[in-house]
């Protein structure tokens, strides 16, 4: 694409810039499969407040919307279970695909961001759900039990995600 004309001709307009994506010296993934189809799960992650519905969470709110309105890039959202929990942004937003977001506060972490990225199942008509995060520890030692706490609390997010996509409802 191209700016106005300059001396030399048309200018070219300069690349949009890509928000830098931190990478944490720790990490976890966790991977689940559904039997519904992409456009059946992506909502349940995408919109902030259906996660109480298939969750443990008994909150799940948003604070500021984001764009597109209202759980688009730029949304805050505040997850609670028992008055614990966090307060995240949403800093990618590519429905029905691909939902990234970074711990504004409530976890003992620093340079926190996840990736919830859902695929059309190679064997079958569901859906591949892979989630992952990195992060920095905030207290010194702490990384490696964070990791494990983190893979644990994750991959129960994605057990619930799926009995509830594949219609147990089961929490």
């Amino acid at each position: 694409m191209t700016g106005p004309a300059g001396p030399g001709g048309p200018v070219p307009e300069p690349e949009p810039s890509q928000p830098a994506v931190p990478h944490g010296r720790w990490s976890y993934a966790v991977q689940a499969r559904s039997s519904a189809p992409v456009d059946v799960v992506w909502p349940l992650i995408g919109q902030a407040h259906r996660w109480k519905e298939w969750s443990f969470l008994d909150r799940s709110d948003l604070v500021m919307v984001g764009t597109p309105l209202p759980d688009g890039v730029g949304a805050v959202r505040r997850f609670t279970s028992h008055g614990i929990g966090s307060t995240e942004e949403v800093v990618v937003w590519e429905p029905p695909h691909h939902l990234a977001y970074a711990v504004l506060s409530g976890f003992p972490v620093r340079h926190y961001r996840a990736d919830i990225v859902l695929s059309p199942d190679p064997i079958g008509t569901g859906t591949l759900i892979d989630w992952s995060g990195t992060f920095d520890e905030k207290l010194r030692g702490t990384g490696r039990l964070l990791e494990l706490v983190l893979t644990r609390i994750m991959g129960r997010f994605a057990r619930a995600l799926v009995a509830y996509a594949d219609g147990s409802g089961d929490r």
